[in-house]
């Protein structure tokens, strides 16, 4: 437009539109909508504060790990598992599998109480690795990887350790135990995501939608 020319005489018998002052800088980006393939309230959470619209599907899946599978291919062929059994056309799939090793062992979700103070006795006082597999699919393309990161949790006595399992905070999480929770507390140094020790990295599946559907940045 030229300077001082009224936008009525400019745009008469036109269709107009009135660019932003920072127009040729700025990028607009389509809406996505994202399958979660999994129950944890925690993931779909992650996802909705990161600004996406989550239709959440719970997959139907065999959780056991194979004889001789390592932990990185276990949480991965999970991941896929679970993307692959909510499958929706034209519709970004996401699934996704954490779990807690240590000295060798995997913790995934205690079976009780006792399971709970078990898995707390051996994770206090040492540095732990988590680790979350996460693939996401769209009309057959599959992006996938592990992302890992190192947790450190302070020394606990036997009577913080019982303490906290009767909270129920640890019931339903790998390792027993919730970063973003009561037991924040414990927790001296991680290196790496938080997000994946919450069960999601979402640095890496938001590339992961940006290569599958196409979205330069951004999900709006």
């Amino acid at each position: 437009f030229r300077e001082g020319l009224p936008l009525q005489k400019v745009a008469k018998n036109k269709t107009c539109t009135v660019p932003h002052r920072n127009h040729r800088s700025r990028s607009y980006h389509r809406h996505v909508e994202l399958v979660l393939a999994s129950q944890s309230p925690r993931r779909e959470k992650l996802l909705v504060e990161a600004g996406y619209d989550v239709d959440v599907q719970p997959a139907d899946v065999d959780e056991c790990r194979l004889e001789h599978e390592s932990p990185r291919a276990y949480v991965l062929r999970l991941a896929r598992a679970k993307a692959v059994a909510v499958e929706f056309p034209r519709r970004v799939v996401i699934g996704a599998d954490t779990v807690v090793l240590i000295d060798g062992l995997i913790l995934g979700k205690p079976t009780d109480r006792s399971d709970a103070m078990r898995m707390l006795g051996l994770l206090a006082g040492r540095t732990h690795t988590v680790l979350t597999g996460v693939a996401v699919i769209c009309d057959g393309d599959v992006l996938d990887s592990v992302q890992e990161t190192r947790v450190t949790f302070a020394p606990l006595e036997p009577k913080e350790i019982a303490w906290y399992a009767s909270t129920g905070e640890p019931d339903d999480k790998a390792g027993a135990y919730g970063i973003q929770g009561i037991g924040s507390r414990f927790i001296e140094r991680i290196e790496g995501s938080y997000t994946n020790v919450v069960g999601l990295p979402i640095a890496l599946v938001h590339r992961f939608i940006q290569q599958i559907s196409s979205v330069p940045m951004g999900t709006r």
